[in-house]
């Protein structure tokens, strides 16, 4: 039977190779699609025998895969995504059904990461317990070329098997779902190094069992114990998972410092992506794919869990933790300029090789402020982070976290990192007005507040000031305000702009 197999979407030339290896066994003529010219995507392609079609101008594939259709007589269309997300060894079963005249189009899922989608999904109907509704988009599928004809593929955002399922609900065809690609996002991760960094103080409870809960699809497990005086190092000589590269502080560093040691062992392994997971068992490992496909499919360098966003997500959480976690939230906003992440305290994060690789690893705060203080780097050097929604996990485990001293200690923090961002981000590797603003505002408000409690204090005690010196100070007060409004303004748009050309 004569085929057309069209790769497109979600393309990554590390497992693109093997991608088409397998297609071109099955199907009579692949193709690779791209939406913008990459040359190590079409290098590639063509290397293999592939060949290569760029998106038209108009937004439309070219009509030379139908003109190659009718010529040949094809009878079925396949389409998946050039990253290893999909098996095509699965393609007998796909085109079993469409062959076989039973169906017009059979259609399989892939695992997707779309953190709007999420965003969107928590905020209006999701509940915790939901989460694996929402898992699945389509990806691989194959359609009769008599389907394929009736639809005019357009770029709209929509991957070609989505336009193709479109098609086929509107035009009431026979569609046939599959659930072929349910466990073939871990072989996905086979394909790269995939290290974890597990930082333990005293956790002789749970230490064991956050361990034995870690994917086997993990390469290494770095655990650092920074100086437990309980039996964690007893417990973590016991253990005998082959994929652990155990270090022990002798001396108490903080758990920023714990995550750095880690860091440091995965760069010396080459690992490509490395995430955290603390440990007293409170990171679900059920949630690790979703901080590490936006990395893989080169949307983030680093990602972070948000626990925040769905009231059923915090369930667990204390009043005073929301509370002091929220302020957080607001303060680090403004001190990193990633004004899109909520819950920065979130420990539960992946990061790319390439992204730690820029880290300056000696400069990270060692506390619990680390996870600040790595947001204000990164935003610096203009990595791209993103939020991964995911409900709180809370059990035997005791936070250390003295929010009340905790805000105390590092609000000045974050205050230096903010001002070491402005000084680094617009003055030294760039430039951007938005500093004038932040200067004035800087001067402005303290100015006009103090001015404001001098007079006070002068009426206070009977001191003739002038009637003019309360408007002045309130004039120079907003002023200053007006001035950081602006300055924040330019700040998240900025960030907005480099994440819309990431």
């Amino acid at each position: 039977m004569t085929s057309i197999g069209i790769i497109n979407h979600r393309m990554n030339h590390i497992a693109l190779g093997s991608v088409i290896a397998v297609a071109k066994k099955n199907i009579d003529k692949v193709y690779v699609i791209l939406k913008n010219e990459d040359e190590k995507i079409s290098e590639l392609a063509q290397l293999m025998g592939v060949e290569v079609i760029e998106q038209s101008s108009n937004g439309y594939i070219s009509n030379k895969l139908l003109r190659y259709g009718k010529e040949n007589n094809v009878k079925v269309v396949v389409t998946l995504f050039g990253d290893g997300s999909h098996d095509p060894s699965n393609l007998k079963q796909l085109i079993s059904p469409v062959k076989e005249d039973e169906f017009d189009l059979a259609i399989d899922g892939v695992q997707s990461s779309s953190n709007a989608r999420n965003k969107a999904y928590f905020l209006s109907r999701g509940k915790a317990n939901q989460m694996t509704q929402i898992n699945d988009t389509v990806g691989f599928g194959i359609c009769s070329f008599k389907c394929f004809e009736g639809i005019k593929i357009s770029n709209n955002g929509k991957n070609i098997a989505e336009q193709m399922l479109s098609h086929a609900k509107n035009n009431s065809l026979r569609i046939k779902y599959l659930n072929l690609n349910k466990d073939k996002t871990f072989e996905l991760f086979n394909l790269y190094k995939i290290g974890v960094v597990v930082p333990a103080y005293n956790e002789e409870v749970l230490i064991e069992e956050t361990i034995n809960g870690i994917p086997k699809y993990v390469n290494r497990i770095y655990l650092v114990d920074d100086c437990s005086k309980d039996k964690t190092p007893e417990i973590i000589k016991t253990m005998k998972d082959p994929r652990i590269v155990s270090i022990r502080h002798e001396k108490n560093r903080g758990v920023g410092a714990a995550i750095i040691t880690g860091y440091r062992l995965a760069l010396k392994d080459n690992m490509d992506i490395v995430a955290v997971m603390a440990g007293d068992n409170q990171m679900d490992p059920e949630h690790l794919p979703g901080l590490l496909m936006p990395i893989i499919e080169g949307k983030a360098d680093y990602t972070k869990g948000n626990r925040l966003i769905n009231k059923d997500f915090r369930i667990g959480m204390s009043t005073w933790r929301f509370t002091g976690n929220a302020i957080l939230t607001l303060i680090t906003k403004i001190g990193s300029g990633y004004w899109h992440i909520m819950d920065p305290q979130n420990g539960y994060t992946a990061i790319s090789r390439q992204a730690l690789e820029i880290m300056d690893l000696d400069a990270i705060y060692p506390y619990y402020g680390y996870c600040n203080d790595m947001l204000i780097k990164l935003n610096t050097f203009e990595m791209t982070v993103l939020d991964v929604v995911m409900p709180a996990r809370y059990g035997r485990e005791k936070s250390k976290i003295k929010y009340s001293k905790f805000i105390m200690k590092v609000a000045p923090m974050i205050f230096r990192g903010f001002l070491w961002r402005l000084k680094t981000k617009y003055v030294v590797l760039d430039f951007h007005p938005l500093i004038f603003f932040y200067v004035a505002s800087m001067v402005l408000v303290p100015a006009g507040v103090l001015f404001g409690i001098w007079i006070f204090i002068e009426k206070w005690f009977q001191i003739p000031v002038s009637p003019n010196f309360p408007l002045l100070a309130v004039f120079i007060t907003l002023m200053g305000l007006q001035f950081l409004l602006f300055a924040m303004l330019f700040d998240m748009q900025v960030d907005k702009s480099r994440r819309r050309n990431f």
